[in-house]
């Protein structure tokens, strides 16, 4: 009992390192003022009205829906079905994306930044689409990891060749058949990809920089000017991240209820 009971507190006290943290920013989002006191001394919505009112932030949040997002959709149109030809009709070339996918936790996104530059930035190639090629690349491991596992789950191979057996073509098996079933989990792959890439600062501030404002420029800003503002904007990325991990896990699920059926 005794064990028992140092558990839940230790684990209380580590649910409460990492949530007290988010509760206070909230607060400070929404309090009116708060200097002496140990809760805010008033709530308000003023910060948050001042946050959508300004039309810099709109273009940031903006640029970085479009960032990440087109960075995604690339990633799908290019890197998904490259997997599945390799995972489906050529596995032994899988430990090659293998070996990809460690490389790309190997490069610091500092170095990655500087390589970036001293490369492309006398070749006359716009720098945001090297950032964009950069993403493709930084977001293999969540690809690779999503589309092999929805694969694996449904038995992809088997799948295909039966529905050859059957008098389908393999475009229609593939169009029809296997897409329809594994995309749930394509999904929640490209979700999650857009979450690390909308949240993601080093790069775009190094090689780009405020010639293309995210909102983590935005944010790194308002840090400096208002505290209120910059935790206002922290407040709309947690929704934001909350949201998205929100539909992953109802995606998931549902995978994994198709698979059991």
């Amino acid at each position: 009992m005794k064990k028992r009971g140092f558990a839940d507190f230790f684990f209380l006290l580590f649910v409460l390192y990492l949530v007290l943290p988010i509760v206070a920013t909230t607060l400070y989002a929404f309090s009116a003022k708060w200097n002496k006191s140990i809760l805010p001394e008033g709530l308000t919505f003023k910060w948050l009205a001042t946050l959508f009112q300004d039309a810099q932030f709109i273009e940031a949040f903006g640029r970085s829906v479009l960032l990440s997002g087109g960075a995604v959709v690339v990633a799908m149109l290019v890197i998904v079905p490259a997997i599945f030809i390799i995972v489906l009709y050529f596995p032994k070339y899988e430990k090659w994306i293998q070996v990809a996918v460690v490389m790309v936790y190997s490069f610091p996104g500092v170095i990655l930044a500087v390589g970036l530059i001293r490369v492309y930035s006398k070749v006359g190639v716009p720098m945001i689409l090297v950032v964009v090629g950069a993403y493709v690349i930084g977001i293999l491991p969540y690809i690779y990891q999503g589309t092999r596992n929805s694969l694996r789950n449904v038995d992809a191979r088997q799948l295909l060749d039966a529905a050859q057996l059957l008098g389908a073509s393999k475009m229609q098996a593939f169009m029809k058949i296997l897409l329809p079933t594994v995309y749930p989990g394509l999904f929640a792959g490209a979700l999650l990809s857009f979450s690390v890439l909308f949240g993601e600062f080093v790069l775009i501030n190094l090689v780009v920089g405020s010639r293309f404002e995210t909102v983590q420029i935005y944010l790194m800003k308002k840090l400096s000017a208002s505290g209120h503002i910059a935790s206002a904007v922290v407040f709309i990325y947690l929704v934001l991240m909350g949201l998205l991990t929100f539909v992953i896990a109802l995606l998931t699920k549902r995978s994994k209820g198709a698979t059991n059926i």
